[in-house]
């Protein structure tokens, strides 16, 4: 049976930031065992309106509620930003690049724009903030950038975009686990490891059966509404 962890969530969503340290403990704890694939969202892909106060208003209100939840840091001099337009779609299209020109350099990548928009104030909508990340991953700056540019990345983003509206999964952080063609979601936004240490640890034990509960939830919902006949 082969087993794999899906990663839902979007390089510049706060959720996703804060849920990064309990991310970089699931991949080290099991990832030899089930290995984690990043998939990415695009939670404000393709926006071209320039924030404005009310924008930025509720925008800072969710970083203070996940820096309260979760300890992570933030740097709120971001919001002192003239016209900036949240178009996540350039982070999501970088992520994927790396995740097809350097696999294990991914989550690095990824946590690096995490850093970049949530600590460091950078802006992690601009190609040359990517080119210089990727660099820092060993990656060759002018295969990046020409990668980052085709069209074959654009198009392979939007997969990811779609993948997750005909999968069901409407926030990030989701967290997927699948067994051969069955998936079940483990987690839907954030939660501490502590919750999912259980979980993880029965499922990858052979304890828990993903497949199981599926087919057992589908017998149940066929129990209650069996189809409808016509005389």
């Amino acid at each position: 049976m082969e087993r794999e962890i899906i990663y839902v969530g979007d390089p510049m969503c706060s959720w996703c930031w804060g849920f990064s340290p309990v991310l970089q403990k699931i991949v080290a704890q099991y990832g030899e065992t089930a290995p984690m694939r990043l998939v990415v969202g695009g939670l404000h892909a393709f926006d071209t309106d320039p924030m404005n106060d009310e924008y930025k208003a509720r925008i800072k209100h969710h970083w203070e509620q996940v820096a309260e939840a979760t300890g992570q840091p933030f740097n709120y001099a971001f919001f002192e930003r003239d016209s900036f337009v949240l178009d996540t779609e350039p982070a999501c299209r970088a992520s994927v690049v790396v995740r097809k020109l350097k696999p294990d350099a991914l989550l690095s990548f990824y946590e690096r724009i995490h850093k970049g928009y949530y600590v460091e104030n950078t802006d992690t909508t601009k190609l040359e903030t990517f080119v210089e990340y990727a660099d820092k991953e060993g990656i060759d700056k002018n295969a990046f950038a020409e990668a980052f540019d085709s069209e074959e990345a654009k198009q392979e983003t939007i997969n990811d975009f779609t993948w997750c509206q005909q999968s069901g999964v409407t926030g990030f952080p989701t967290v997927v686990l699948r067994e051969d063609d069955t998936l079940a979601a483990l987690s839907v936004g954030y939660q501490p490891f502590e919750s999912l240490e259980p979980i993880l640890d029965a499922w990858v034990s052979g304890e828990l059966s993903v497949k199981k509960q599926v087919e057992a939830a589908q017998a149940a919902d066929a129990d209650e509404n069996p189809p409808q006949t016509t005389h």
